[in-house]
């Protein structure tokens, strides 16, 4: 295991000093209360738009005909004929890659961004989610599009769902690359299993619905810029959709899942270059469980922000777009 952290402490020392002084990102805070402009967004997201143009990948699963939502973008640069495949977190949406799309796009990479089925512009289907499912749709997506092999980049449990395709495609993976990914632990023990109630409300407190989303930027964002609201917009907006009991449902389905895998068994096998990327103020243990997560794989490096929360990309999309051209060259 080899640690990129080290190798740059003085350069840390002054992206530290940076993240000190709030001016230099436009620090600020989201409203106390929600715009009087926000109205209902539908549960596929079809008033949101993207950074480039969205394409549709139909298949069937479990019975359902679904489809899954994806950019793909173009080298802007010199074509180098790699390939780099974008997978966002359980809050989140492919769009909010777009820093690091158009500067892998530069360098020549062809740049694909998802929306995992369930999420974004995604189909909604109930089905039994997973992991494996996740890797699986993964893989379906690059026969279609003629990827042969590609490096993977994940946030948060996208980081868990590129790992797993890494152990379960091992042939079809060039470099891993997880980002503040969860579940860097085993938590399942002792911890027991409850089946979903299947209870959904379907007229929820849209005041306690903000007050929720405002905890939530509170603990994902170290250093709030305004561009963030688009997430508490979109979030709000789904809860006043008639459709939102359905989004609900399929939220309850993936949130179970989430405590039913752990891919940490996963990570010794992987032979693929990998590099654990994260704002080290994400959670007070992240960046010790950063470290121990690469001192298991075979073949992996960290690379750790200080003074950053869970969305580093976001925040700093500079430093973390340069990382990555750094790291997949």
């Amino acid at each position: 295991m080899k640690s990129q952290y080290s190798i740059g402490f003085a350069f840390f020392l002054f992206v530290s000093n940076l993240l000190s002084v709030p001016s230099a990102l436009g620090q600020s805070a989201p409203p106390s209360k929600p715009p009087a402009s926000w109205g209902p967004i539908s549960i596929n997201m079809e008033e949101i738009d993207y950074p480039y143009p969205i394409s549709y990948f139909n298949f069937s699963i479990y019975g359902e005909d679904v489809r899954i939502a994806y950019m793909d973008v173009a080298p802007s640069g010199q074509p180098n004929g790699r390939t780099v495949i974008f997978h966002h977190g359980g809050l989140y949406y492919g769009w909010y890659w777009a820093k690091q799309i158009e500067s892998l796009s530069s360098e020549g990479y062809r740049v694909i961004a998802k929306d995992r089925l369930g999420w974004g512009k995604s189909s909604k289907p109930i089905i039994p989610y997973s992991i494996n499912l996740w890797a699986s749709n993964t893989a379906r997506l690059m026969d279609h599009l003629g990827v042969g092999e590609a490096s993977l980049v994940g946030h948060s449990i996208g980081g868990q769902m590129v790992t797993r395709f890494a152990f379960l495609y091992p042939e079809r993976i060039t470099h891993l690359v997880t980002v503040n990914q969860v579940g860097l632990t085993d938590r399942r023990a002792g911890k027991g299993f409850r089946p979903l109630s299947g209870q959904i409300d379907a007229n929820p407190n849209m005041i306690e619905v903000y007050d929720s989303l405002l905890r939530w930027a509170d603990d994902n964002y170290s250093n709030w810029q305004p561009s963030f609201l688009k997430h508490m917009r979109i979030r709000y907006g789904q809860r006043l959709s008639g459709d939102w009991p359905r989004l609900a449902q399929v939220s309850q389905l993936t949130g179970h899942m989430r405590a039913m895998d752990t891919v940490v068994n996963d990570w010794q096998h992987i032979q693929a270059k990998t590099l654990i990327l994260g704002g080290e103020e994400d959670y007070p243990s992240f960046a010790d469980e950063a470290r121990r997560a690469a001192s298991v794989f075979p073949n992996a490096e960290t690379f750790l922000i200080p003074g950053v929360g869970h969305n580093p990309h976001e925040e700093v999309p500079e430093i973390v777009s340069a990382e990555l051209i750094r790291f997949l060259k």
